[in-house]
């Protein structure tokens, strides 16, 4: 019996250990697949790095791109603003040289005539020749003349000293105190010699004693792009227009509402009148740049906000919004 359970033993020994022996097989198999996995893994992962380093490069060479273009788009813009204002500055100086001519051209004829007269008066007094009726005649003749090349002249006066601070405040980007409404007022005396041509009338509004620390130049460049696109958008050639400027202030705020009665903006293209290059009127001149510059100003160069109201056939109003 012993024998028998040796043997029974063995048996059972020798079953448990090919059970063995196949569970290690299928162990070093699953070892070996694991191994594979992770040799694979490690492959895959080592590929992913590489292939994010490599886009991480691509995405540093576009952002440095992207800013590239936005510096470049920044500068284009400041440029385009500045040839704005250059070319606005260069209308103003022509529409003012114009205009200044007519009243000194004037002048000059008047105080000839002035001259002609005083030289005949002196030689009839030379000779002996002169009348009472003569002298009369020459005392009126003075007193008229003079009072026009007064007029004229004053009338020089006031386009030289309005074009004299509005063309520095153009041309200069600084800081100062001035009344809001005497100051469009003189804005408007420079620049409205450029049209005119147009039968536009212009009416400023509000409060006399308003003064605020701004920038003028910002503000001439406003009015003006504002007046050129009533000109040149909102009215039919030889139709009167009327342009109304209203200022006022609300506590640290000030409100200045531009007005025109003209043909309005059509709603569907509304909502481009900012966009840079965007115009109706390339045939007559137009850049696309004004409304462009004129929002520009008044969002960053003037802290404000700046709304627009328009309908077909009665105007467009603009109503600019400043901080003290």
């Amino acid at each position: 019996m012993e024998v028998e359970d040796y043997t029974s033993k063995i048996k059972s020994l020798e079953k448990e250990n090919r059970i063995l022996k196949k569970k290690l097989e299928r162990s070093e198999i699953d070892r070996s697949k694991l191994e594979a996995a992770d040799r694979n893994k490690e492959t895959l992962l080592k590929k992913v790095i590489c292939d994010l380093q490599e886009y991480q490069s691509i995405l540093e060479k576009k952002s440095n791109d992207l800013e590239q273009t936005l510096t470049n788009l920044s500068l284009m813009q400041n440029k385009l603003v500045e040839a704005e204002k250059m070319a606005a500055l260069g209308g103003l100086v022509a529409g003012v040289a114009h205009e200044i001519n007519t009243p000194v051209g004037t002048s000059i004829t008047l105080a000839s005539t002035l001259r002609d007269e005083t030289q005949l008066l002196s030689t009839l007094i030379e000779t002996g020749c002169l009348k009472k009726s003569l002298l009369k005649h020459y005392l009126e003749i003075a007193t008229e003349v003079s009072c026009l090349i007064l007029s004229n002249l004053n009338r020089a006066g006031e386009l030289v000293q309005s074009f004299k601070q509005v063309a520095v405040d153009q041309s200069s980007s600084e800081r100062r105190s001035f009344k809001v409404k005497e100051y469009i007022q003189e804005v408007i005396i420079s620049i409205l010699p450029q049209f005119k041509q147009n039968l536009c009338k212009v009416s400023i509004s509000g409060d006399d004693t308003m003064q605020i620390y701004s920038y003028p130049g910002a503000l001439a460049q406003v009015i003006t792009n504002f007046i050129n696109n009533s000109i040149l958008h909102a009215y039919l050639p030889n139709k009167i227009g009327n342009i109304s400027i209203y200022i006022q202030q609300e506590s640290d705020q000030v409100i200045i509402q531009y007005r025109d009665d003209g043909s309005g903006i059509d709603p569907e293209i509304f909502g481009r009148i900012y966009d840079p290059f965007f115009t109706t009127a390339r045939d007559k001149g137009g850049t696309g740049l004004g409304l462009h510059i004129t929002y520009n100003l008044v969002t960053q160069k003037l802290q404000g906000s700046i709304d627009c109201e328009s309908e077909l056939g009665k105007g467009t109003i603009f109503t600019g919004l400043f901080w003290v």
